[in-house]
């Protein structure tokens, strides 16, 4: 996803200036409930109420109610074995991103020795099989819709590689919070198995419904331990293919690998678009003809 100019410059885009800080200057949790509430219901008014349509399965409602309460909630095996593979064969030949090195245009078999986070086009990801289609799970939009309260946008759509350098990391993996919109969460996909080593995301338990600062900063590792303890952090392992719904407007981080490359899909399911990107919706023809409201930031349709 390309970011959008949010300072004054070229490429400067006002408009999304003001509606990205607008939702950040509302740091009271109880005054944010309370913008959420009249957005979510005039979506509600113009869209519906999403795919929470139906009963609920027990383990579906546990699911919601841990994340309402813990900001995480784990969801199991996403991908199969065989999808995981399809989607490496697939990604073999195209080209990264590199993000923060300097270096872009490689492919992963040939990835620099000081790589250290990389990313797919969204127009290759909308390229590859099965990914589209797991955004799109049912399942998935009708965790969304709960928590968000009505029906949901996918707002990001990434894949991403992180390398295991020395010495050195991105704001990414020192402990923050995100700021995407009112209301989101984030489904993440692990493509390759994740151990203590290998770069596992790290969140702080419940930090979702603390006051978080209007001038978002990092905090290292020893402030966290100092300030909620080491027994709130949850640190999310997995074999390739399974996957977690978090809401990062918690505090939480993507560790630095230490022994090998970790690869990460990301879908971010939000009440409105996110004004800190600049959307390219991708041309779309293929089956299913996916929801167009839900996809309309990643999708260009007919």
């Amino acid at each position: 996803m390309k970011y959008a100019r949010l300072t004054p410059g070229q490429g400067f885009r006002p408009v999304n200036s003001f509606l990205y800080y607008l939702q950040r200057i509302v740091v009271s949790p109880r005054l944010r409930r309370l913008c959420i509430r009249a957005f979510r219901n005039w979506v509600r008014m113009r869209r519906g109420g999403g795919t929470a349509a139906g009963a609920a399965t027990p383990t579906q409602r546990q699911l919601l109610d841990t994340l309402r309460s813990d900001g995480y909630s784990p969801l199991g095996p996403l991908l199969s074995e065989a999808q995981c593979g399809d989607i490496h064969r697939y990604f073999a030949d195209k080209p990264l991103t590199g993000r923060g090195d300097g270096a872009s245009g490689y492919i992963i078999s040939e990835a620099p020795p000081d790589a250290r986070i990389a990313e797919y086009s969204l127009r290759d990801i909308v390229g590859c099989p099965h990914i589209l289609e797991l955004a799109n799970d049912r399942k998935l939009l009708q965790l969304a819709s709960s928590y968000i309260g009505c029906k949901p946008t996918i707002s990001q759509l990434g894949l991403r590689w992180s390398f295991p350098v020395q010495e050195t990391r991105s704001d990414l993996q020192t402990f923050h919070r995100d700021s995407e919109d009112w209301r989101y969460l984030k489904v993440l996909v692990y493509l390759t198995d994740v151990g203590p080593g290998d770069g596992p995301h790290v969140y702080v338990r419940g930090t979702h419904l603390t006051k978080a600062s209007m001038r978002l900063r990092v905090q290292s590792d020893s402030e966290i331990a100092q300030q909620y303890g080491k027994d709130k952090l949850i640190v999310a392992t997995g074999s390739r293919g399974s996957g977690f719904a978090v809401d990062t407007a918690g505090i939480h981080k993507g560790s630095r690998p230490a022994d090998k490359p970790r690869l990460m899909l990301q879908i971010q399911y939000s009440l409105f678009r996110s004004y800190a990107y600049v959307y390219e919706p991708q041309p779309y023809r293929g089956w299913p003809p996916f929801d167009r409201y839900i996809n309309r930031l990643i999708l260009a349709f007919p």
